[in-house]
């Protein structure tokens, strides 16, 4: 069974490397979705898998990359679409 959840990642999270992170923590854990900057300065992200895969993508999201600062995560149920790959998109 698949489940999907929205992610917005609060902190330093954006020109530390975050969303190339993600993608690569995302694929490796066979989680598909997106990723992408936001002006607010924010990291969004879109995750489906299986629920065991979406909680390690989220444990990895509270923690980040080495130079990020994550100060909260906030997730909600994310959108029913079918993602077949993990994305960066561009930034909004």
């Amino acid at each position: 069974m698949s489940v999907t959840r929205h992610l917005t990642i609060f902190g330093k999270v954006q020109g530390v490397f975050f969303r190339e992170s993600m993608r690569t923590e995302a694929t490796r854990l066979g989680v598909t979705g997106w990723v992408r900057n936001c002006s607010d300065g924010t990291v969004e992200a879109m995750v489906q898998g299986t629920s065991e895969a979406v909680a390690a993508i989220i444990a990895w999201a509270q923690r980040g990359t080495k130079q990020a600062q994550v100060i909260k995560v906030e997730v909600t149920e994310g959108n029913g679409e079918h993602y077949s790959r993990f994305d960066k998109l561009p930034s909004v």
